[in-house]
């Protein structure tokens, strides 16, 4: 048996698969919280990074359960990490085995997400957002300004309650923002990402060191350095891949991950500066 730690839903995407590659059966923690670590609405902030964060709701969870084997989620979202530009989503989950002592982390980084928000004028402009996020399979969450929480509803699901909404709090505060609601059973968008994470957390629970056999067998390390098919010279691109065990520290390089021993020369400072 393993929690899913969650309240939003996640236990529809990540149970099916638990169960059919380990024959897990998931259950929901009595009456857990998970807004305690933090809301993308913000009227609760998170108490650290995303995974402390993940890894204290997941230590609650095996608290208030007394279970010992815990599975959840923590995601965040912005402009893209690596590119700069563009929104992404960033997904992380881990897998708490307090009985044995283990713990293995998977993350996502996806840009395929409905994650937005906008100052809203007119209700025109209302419906045309709404229709952009996916509105209404997407919810959405209407306020009087970005990060207010004066007037904060969320949820909202129905054409109806969309423009009752925003005229209730455009006639009391005189301004409307919209945005996405990122919570994952109002954002089908984002449940396909958490269901991609589920089956990249799955390939590391099945990965076992060679030592000692302890699961989450993974890469810690990536060495620059794949040489030049012109003129030998290493390049930026992967030469090897470092494996290691957080268990008994048996640590391996597995050379030319991608099965390239040359990288091409366009790819090359010297040949392609």
């Amino acid at each position: 048996m393993v929690v899913v730690a969650t309240k939003h839903g996640k236990e529809s995407v990540i149970a099916p698969l638990l169960k059919t590659h380990f024959q897990l059966k998931c259950v929901l923690p009595p009456e857990f919280d998970t807004d305690v670590f933090g809301t993308f609405s913000g009227e609760v902030e998170r108490p650290g990074d995303p995974l402390t964060t993940l890894r204290k709701k997941c230590l609650g969870a095996l608290q208030i359960s007394g279970a010992d084997l815990v599975v959840g989620s923590e995601g965040s979202f912005g402009i893209h990490p690596v590119y700069g530009f563009g929104y992404a989503g960033i997904e992380l989950m881990m897998l708490l085995d307090s009985r044995n002592n283990i713990e293995i982390t998977a993350g996502l980084i996806s840009t395929e997400t409905n994650f937005a928000g906008a100052d809203i004028e007119k209700p025109g402009q209302l419906l045309d957002f709404a229709e952009r996020i996916g509105f209404p399979s997407h919810a959405l969450i209407l306020r009087n300004v970005q990060n207010g929480s004066d007037a904060l509803v969320k949820g909202i699901q129905s054409q109806d309650e969309l423009l009752k909404t925003y005229h209730d709090i455009q006639n009391r505060f005189g301004s409307v923002y919209a945005e996405t609601d990122m919570r994952a059973m109002h954002n089908p968008t984002r449940m396909k990402s958490i269901a991609k994470l589920t089956e990249k957390l799955i390939e590391k629970m099945k990965s076992e060191c060679p030592r000692c056999t302890t699961p989450g067998f993974d890469i810690t390390d990536r060495i620059t350095g794949l040489p030049c098919s012109e003129c030998g010279t290493p390049t930026r691109s992967t030469l090897s891949h470092v494996y290691c065990c957080s268990h008994c520290g048996f640590t391996t390089e597995k050379m030319h991950p991608a099965g390239k021993q040359f990288e091409d020369a366009g790819l090359c400072d010297r040949c392609n500066p």
